[in-house]
């Protein structure tokens, strides 16, 4: 075994109940999609979400650990490039990863340095060339392939991903963009690794049995 055969890949992402990331009509001035407030605004008023941001105060509360610990396990991030360009205004200057990015793209681009530790490298080859390097990046931490949806199925269906963690906000958005359906006929067996449920959400996490990889 190699030294990145030993980085676990995960995937964290808020969901709804009825299976959507992200609502309808995502555009670049509109990367939640229309509807999809409750997606995201669980998380603007923790502790650890604000402190990425740069920002005081917040919530030192469940939700708020779970958060912090997210980002202290990652050591790099895998995303597409609609994700990264709906979020790269929002981002600005100091992106709140704090770590290497690697961005699958058809469009090269040269890679961007930003403050606090985030770089943004942008991958042609293939989602196992930005796996690679994303795992080099890393060292001792996970590397997170942290979507778009479309990114996240591709990950599925080559069973790259070791660990699935999923916060379902309690609210039904009727429409948007799903993340799963297209992984493919395989089937996937997960084993239960926690459940954490707070008033804000509840915190599945699941890891791939070695047998569905």
């Amino acid at each position: 075994m190699t030294e990145t055969d030993s980085v676990t890949v995960t995937a964290d992402l808020a969901i709804s109940l009825d299976g959507f990331i992200a609502g309808t009509d995502v555009t670049l001035d509109n990367p939640g999609g229309d509807g999809a407030e409750p997606l995201f605004e669980w998380i603007h008023n923790l502790a650890s979400w604000r402190e990425r941001q740069g920002m005081s105060g917040g919530e030192e509360n469940r939700d708020s650990e779970l958060m912090r610990e997210w980002f202290d396990a990652t050591g790099a991030v895998v995303m597409g490039r609609m994700m990264y360009d709906t979020g790269e205004r929002f981002w600005g200057d100091n992106p709140p990863f704090r770590t290497p990015v690697f961005v699958l793209t058809h469009r090269p681009r040269p890679t961007l340095v930003k403050e606090g530790g985030t770089t943004f490298t942008f991958v042609t080859e293939g989602i196992h060339s930005a796996l690679d390097r994303a795992k080099e990046a890393a060292g001792d931490r996970n590397v997170d392939i942290a979507g778009g949806a479309k990114t996240v199925r591709q990950y599925l269906a080559e069973g790259l991903i070791d660990e699935l963690q999923l916060h379902v906000v309690p609210a039904l958005l009727g429409d948007g963009l799903r993340l799963f359906g297209g992984q493919g006929p395989a089937r996937r067996t997960l084993e239960k690794v926690r459940v954490v449920d707070t008033p804000l959400a509840t915190h599945l996490k699941y890891r791939f049995a070695a047998s569905s990889r």
